[in-house]
C-alpha cells in the first residue's frame, strides 16, 4: 500500500475513533441524566443501567455503522455496473462509427480510381 493510502487510511481510523468516543461520551451523559432524576436508585442500580445502556448504545451504533457501509457497497457496485454499461455502449458505438468511417473511406477511394 503507498502512503498517501495509508494516510488516508489512518485518517479514517482517527475519524471513526473520535465519532465513537464522542458517541459515548455523549450516551455517558444521557444516561447519568437520567438516573441522576430516578429517585431511589442505589450507586450499584445506577452502574448497571449506565453499563447496559453503553452497551446498548455501542450495539446500536455497530449496527448503524455496518448498515452505512452496506449502502455505500451497494451504491458503488450499483455505480461501477452503471459505469461498466455506459462504457460497453461507448465502445461499441465506437466501433460502428469506426466500421462506417473506414466503409466511407474505401467507398471515396473505389469512387476516385
Amino acid at each position: 500500500m503507498n502512503t498517501g493510502k495509508e494516510a488516508a487510511r489512518g485518517l479514517t481510523d482517527i475519524e471513526t475513533f473520535l465519532y465513537r468516543h464522542a458517541h459515548l461520551e455523549a450516551a455517558r451523559r444521557r444516561v447519568a441524566l437520567f438516573t441522576m432524576r430516578v429517585p431511589g436508585l442505589t450507586r450499584e442500580q445506577k452502574a448497571d443501567i449506565e453499563s447496559w445502556y453503553l452497551r446498548e448504545q455501542t450495539y446500536v451504533a455497530r449496527m448503524v455503522t455496518e448498515h452505512i457501509a452496506a449502502s455505500a457497497s451497494e451504491a458503488q457496485q450499483r455505480h461501477r455496473d452503471r459505469f461498466t454499461h455506459w462504457l460497453r455502449g461507448t465502445l461499441t458505438a465506437m466501433i460502428l462509427v469506426s466500421v462506417a468511417l473506414t466503409l466511407c473511406f474505401a467507398v471515396l477511394l473505389k469512387s476516385l480510381s
